[in-house]
């Protein structure tokens, strides 16, 4: 899979809105960002309820609710979270924490940048299920496979927005910085970095949105827990109820892992961009 750069979300936020208040308040924006979700549920339950599709393919919210309870109170739904959850966390923490190494070399060396260049763009051109037979023959079943396979998807975000954003600095901005006797880890330190946090946030964001697509693949690898797991397993065994609330709660864990780290963007933003 390959990274693409967005717009820092602090950035969209300094634009103008409409007039309408509740675009102004966090809780208005929450209360419009809730309108969506609740209109798909109330299709979705009028979908069931009226017969307009099966229950064998689409089953009412109260049965996947039901199943969530079932699971909950057999402890398993908590083992499934926890893993996944500890799995992404993990190899997201390395797998950024490279490509910001690496993104740093690239775009502040002229020879980094030809000489690791054209080979990490290759790399990242591979999709993430063709590294699974190669992490299997070299690292096994174990967790060390499925957390390589996380940090590979959470690399490649980071590692192009910080390189494409160090690239991109205000060279008048680095100057000035040389004129006052700043070099070397000290104008990346006090200068270059600040001058990308946008950047490497909106990388970091991404990153961890890679880190849960991978890891659905991840714990294709022989897993026995986690929700990649649950919806295979659910899959074989005809539990469709269960498999949406996989999906649901991958989608409800990387929205919040993603509001988490935007409060952290936002005072790192306040604090040094």
């Amino acid at each position: 899979m390959s990274a693409h750069t967005d717009v820092p979300s602090a950035e969209l936020s300094t634009h103008p809105t409409s007039g309408n208040p509740l675009l102004h308040t966090r809780w208005g924006r929450t209360f419009l960002g809730m309108l969506v979700p609740l209109a798909l549920l109330a299709l979705w339950q009028a979908a069931t309820t009226l017969g307009w599709a099966s229950t064998s393919q689409l089953p009412t919210p109260s049965s996947v609710l039901t199943a969530a309870i079932g699971l909950a109170e057999d402890g398993i739904l908590a083992q499934h979270i926890a893993i996944s959850t500890q799995r992404v966390l993990l190899g997201f923490a390395i797998g950024a924490l490279l490509g910001l190494a690496v993104g740093a070399l690239v775009g502040l060396s002229d020879l980094a940048d030809a000489l690791l260049g054209p080979f990490i763009g290759a790399i990242r051109a591979v999709p993430s299920l063709a590294w699974v037979p190669l992490l299997i023959l070299w690292m096994k079943i174990g967790e060390d496979s499925k957390v390589t396979l996380i940090i590979i998807g959470a690399f490649f975000p980071v590692f192009t927005t910080v390189y494409l954003a160090l690239r991109h600095v205000d060279k008048n901005l680095i100057e000035a910085a040389r004129a006052f006797g700043l070099s070397g880890t000290r104008l990346l330190a006090t200068v270059q970095l600040p001058a990308v946090v946008p950047a490497i946030f909106s990388g970091l964001r991404l990153a961890l949105a890679q880190a849960w697509l991978f890891l659905v693949a991840a714990e294709l690898i022989a897993s026995s827990m986690g929700l990649g797991f649950l919806l295979n397993d659910s899959q074989n065994n005809g539990r469709i109820d269960r498999l949406i609330l996989a999906i649901i709660l991958l989608a409800v864990l990387g929205k919040t892992t993603d509001a988490l780290l935007g409060l952290a963007e936002r005072k790192a933003i306040k604090r040094w961009a």
